[in-house]
């Protein structure tokens, strides 16, 4: 049966990677990634030469049928991101809609993810969350604050660089009780977590290292740690 693999590589530390991983990247007929440099030092990383497709959020509608077309040939695909799993605030779910109706079977390969690793190391609950991932950057931003501002469930969010100290702002302007992680650089060297309410972290934004990518775990409603 044609198979189309969706594989999750590391978020910063290579080693992350999973033995399932690497010997799934050894033995399909070729990878299609977002950035052939990323996935290109992974693999060398592994020793691991393999044909690498690019495949990102710009030419994905043109390009699966050229895929969809290699697997149903006889030939095995991994999916790859350049960092997590596919699919996660990351191109992939037209690749793998268009795979299902071909009859292609998707086997999803486990690993890193960024959203979830915040979830674990955050001190917030986690028996029920919601992921919005990177929120609009300019139209439905404020509603989609406004909206979050209720919610009773754990969040968690994706912001970059440039865009963190933003964020904090905006979460002290509709959220100022909340208790939130910040996580920059998950495990890279230079990881960290910056935690208390907008107002804490803001006091002191500017003295901050803030280049890096982050996620940012927000507390329910009305919760108080113990």
């Amino acid at each position: 049966m044609s198979q189309l693999f969706i594989v999750a590589t590391p978020i910063g530390n290579l080693k992350d990677i999973t033995l399932r991983a690497l010997e799934t990247l050894k033995e399909v007929d070729f990878i299609a990634c977002e950035d052939t440099r990323n996935t290109s030092f992974l693999l060398s990383t592994y020793e691991i030469k393999k044909e690498l497709f690019v495949l990102n959020a710009a030419n994905e509608i043109n390009k699966i049928a050229l895929v969809l077309n290699r697997i149903k040939n006889g030939e095995k695909c991994a999916l790859v991101t350049d960092a997590g799993t596919p699919c996660i605030s990351d191109p992939g779910i037209r690749l793998v809609n268009a795979a299902e109706k071909e009859n292609i079977e998707i086997v999803g390969i486990p690993g890193a993810n960024a959203a979830i690793l915040a979830l674990s190391i955050a001190g917030l609950p986690t028996d029920s969350f919601v992921f919005e991932g990177f929120i609009p950057q300019k139209k439905g931003r404020q509603k989609k604050l406004k909206e979050l501002s209720i919610e009773e469930r754990t969040i968690v969010l994706y912001e970059s660089t440039y865009r963190i100290k933003k964020l904090i702002e905006e979460l002290n302007e509709y959220m100022p009780e909340r208790t939130i992680a910040v996580c920059r650089e998950l495990t890279k060297k230079f990881e960290e977590i910056w935690k208390g309410i907008p107002s804490q972290i803001l006091s002191d934004f500017d003295e901050r290292i803030t280049k890096g990518e982050f996620v940012v775990v927000i507390a329910p409603i009305n919760w108080k740690e113990d």
